[in-house]
Parts: structure tokens; sequence; C-alpha cells
């Protein structure tokens, strides 16, 4: 058996990216934060930035500061998240909403879709897998009924995750849409974007990625691969901070064609004309609806630059050295436990997190909680780890992982 310790630290010394571990805020009495996944930590700078904020743009400048920098930044961070991170040219990216009413607004355009009339069937169908997370699941509950659709659920591999023939599997002339997760909140599977969205695109559907685990940590060319949508949230490898506001991304030639229901202020052409009827916007600013989040938008940005700074190949590198030493971990100490592995062993069938599972793991997850190791539990019997590339070091990573056999060992198992 291999010192895990001992490698970590050379693992952590070879680190281009190791520098900026300094950059996040301490958590006092938390050793290792395994949660990345779920709530990215704080940069260091980021309370100064909330009080500046405070103080300067809203507390001096007042309304002014509209006109001056926050009627513009909705699209302007969605530019930025576009380049940085989605593969996005500029103008089809806008933060606005949370993850669940941006996926709405995009189910919704999608279904009002202008269908031809060359005799085609109607296209009545939703496809969407029956593990995704729960708000896509639910929204497309929803939106089907209101449409008048059906359902249409994949079963994939739960541990593999979506797979190309799946898809091909599933899809057909009646298909409208296709909603899916880049990566899979429960194993941390890796779908196969471009060809997944090709594959759907040979039927005539559109096609909507859900980020939320992928924005920030996996290289995307949403344009190159001809994505019609994706949403993803800003609080995991973003930073953005609880709650913070969401992303959409809708190809250019979409802008106009499709169009979203909830018909704010914030989405009319002219949007202080309070015109008596309503007239969407013709570019990205057609997905936002009322007063945009601007407090909420500040800590996501120098994340972003961070991001930049990087790269996002050198933070997935990272990543992948991350897992594949967890995944190593797992193998020495926690599978001889009876632990079960329970994402792709493959790290390029992999994104950011590793999950494993073992039935004592809810009581495993308060233990370690309380002695300050912050991984993520999900039920019924799973334990997520979080590694965010930017705040996670490889010791960080092992020390969890050493808490969680000591833990298990601790009780006679």
């Amino acid at each position: 058996m291999t010192d895990l310790l001992d490698t970590a630290r050379a693992l952590d010394a070879a680190d281009p990216l190791g520098a900026h571990l300094d950059a996040f805020l301490d958590a006092p009495g938390v050793t290792a934060y395994l949660d990345g996944n779920s709530l990215g930590r704080p940069l260091r700078d980021v309370p100064d930035k909330l009080a500046a904020f405070v103080r300067e743009d809203w507390g001096t400048r007042l309304i002014r500061s509209w006109d001056e920098q926050w009627m513009a930044l909705p699209m302007e961070l969605g530019d930025r998240i576009g380049r940085v991170a989605l593969g996005a040219a500029a103008g089809q990216t806008v933060v606005a909403d949370s993850t669940s009413v941006l996926i709405y607004k995009l189910m919704r355009a999608a279904l009002r879709r202008p269908q031809g009339s060359n005799g085609a069937p109607a296209r009545t169908e939703i496809v969407i897998e029956a593990g995704n997370f729960p708000t896509d699941r639910f929204l497309a509950e929803g939106v089907a009924a209101e449409a008048g659709m059906t359902l249409r659920w994949l079963d994939p591999d739960p541990v593999r995750g979506v797979t190309v023939a799946d898809v091909h599997h599933a899809v057909s002339e009646r298909t409208a849409l296709v909603s899916l997760s880049h990566v899979d909140y429960r194993s941390g599977a890796l779908a196969d974007m471009p060809a997944i969205t090709a594959a759907v695109h040979e039927s005539g559907a559109l096609m909507m990625w859900d980020l939320c685990h992928s924005a920030g940590i996996i290289p995307m060319q949403l344009d190159a691969w001809g994505v019609d949508m994706a949403v993803g949230c800003t609080y995991k490898y973003l930073n953005g901070g609880p709650g913070s506001p969401a992303f959409a991304y809708l190809r250019h030639d979409l802008q106009g064609v499709l169009r979203q229901p909830i018909q704010g202020w914030w989405s009319a052409a002219d949007i202080f004309a309070m015109d008596p009827e309503y007239a969407p916007a013709g570019d990205i600013r057609q997905l936002l609806s009322g007063t945009p989040p601007v407090t909420s938008m500040i800590a996501m940005q120098g994340m972003l630059d961070l991001i930049e700074q990087a790269t996002i190949d050198e933070v997935r590198a990272k990543s992948t050295s991350l897992t594949e030493l967890a995944v190593q971990a797992y193998d020495e100490v926690l599978a001889p436990l009876g632990v079960r592995l329970l994402s792709p062993r493959d790290a390029q069938l992999r994104g950011g997190h590793v999950t494993i599972g073992h039935p004592d793991f809810r009581e495993v997850t308060r233990r370690l909680w309380a002695d300050g190791i912050i991984p993520d539990f999900r039920f019924p019997d799973g334990i997520r780890l979080g590694l965010s590339p930017l705040s996670t070091s490889h010791v960080e990573t092992v020390t969890g992982i050493l808490a969680v056999r000591d833990a298990l060992e601790s009780d006679g198992r």
C-alpha cells in the first residue's frame, strides 16, 4: 500500500494551480472541505467587495449605478461566463433568475417552436432521464402537463450515466426536446455532449443541457458542438455564494425564434417605453423577466478571474488529478471496508466529484461534519466527494477519505 498522504504532498508540490489555494477564505474548524460541488468557498476579497458595493456603487451612486453599470451587467457577466467556461461567443449567455426558473423558461420556449406543415407528425414528446436532478424532472413533468406533451423517460446505468446509444433509442420524429445533465449529480458521470447533441439534432429535436455540475470545471464548446440551449448555476464551481443567480445560453439563431413565457419588463424591446403591449427584445436580453439580482452577481466575478487566469483546461487537469487520487485512496482504504464506488473509474467519463456508498454513511457524515470534515451525503447511502480544483488540495482530499475510513473502523466495521 502506498503512503497516500506522501503521494498527496508530492502532487500538491507539483501543482501549477497550488498558489490559488490561498485566494479562498479559511473556515475555522474545517480540516477538509469536500463539498465544493454543492457550494463553493468564498474568495478572500469577497467581504471587501461586498462592503465596497454597499458603500460606493449603491450607497454613493444610488440609482445612478443602474445607468452607469448595472443595466448591462446580466449580459456582460453572461458573456464572461460564455468566454471563460462555455466556449460561447458573446451575445448568447445571460445571468438571471434561478436554475429552476431558467430551465422552465427554456423548456416552454422550446415547445413553442414553430413546427413545419409538411405532413410530419406533431412533436409531442420530451425526453429526460428518470434519475436527473429533481428540479429538472419536476419541471419537465409540469411543462409537459401545461403543453399537453408526453414524457419519455431514459433509465440508463446509474454509474455510467446517459450514453449516445440511450438517446438514439429514445428520440424520434415526435421528439420536441431532450433535456439532460452534462455531469450526473449523483455519480459524476460525464455525458458526451457533442455526440448526444448531434444525435438529438438528427431527430430534428432541440437539445437542452443542465451545466450545474460542469460549468467552471469541464471545458466545453457550446457553439462548436451546436448546443441549442443550456442552463447552469453559479454557486458551485463558480463560487457565487448561496442563491447566486443562474445563467442561460441560447444559440444566436434561436433568439427571436423561441419565445420565453415570463414576459417581464426587462425582456421588452424598449424597457422604459412602458408600452401597452409586450414586444420582446431581439437579443439574449429576451430571457430576462424582472429586475436582476445585482448584489448576488458580485462574488462570482472574482472566481471568473481565477478560472480565466488558470485556464479551464488546467482546471480540468487539476480536477482529474484530484478525482484519480480519490479513486486510488478508495481502492486502498475504503473498498476493503465494503464501501462501493458509485462513479466511473475512467477519469475521461467523470466530472469533478467521486461518489462512494455504504449503508452507514448517513451516520458517518454526521460524525465527519462534527469533526470538521465536510463531504456531501446523498440519499440513500452515498457520500459525494466534491473536489473543487482551485480551492481543494490533494492533501485535503486524502485527509477526508482517511477520515471516512477512521469513522467506519471506529465502530468496528
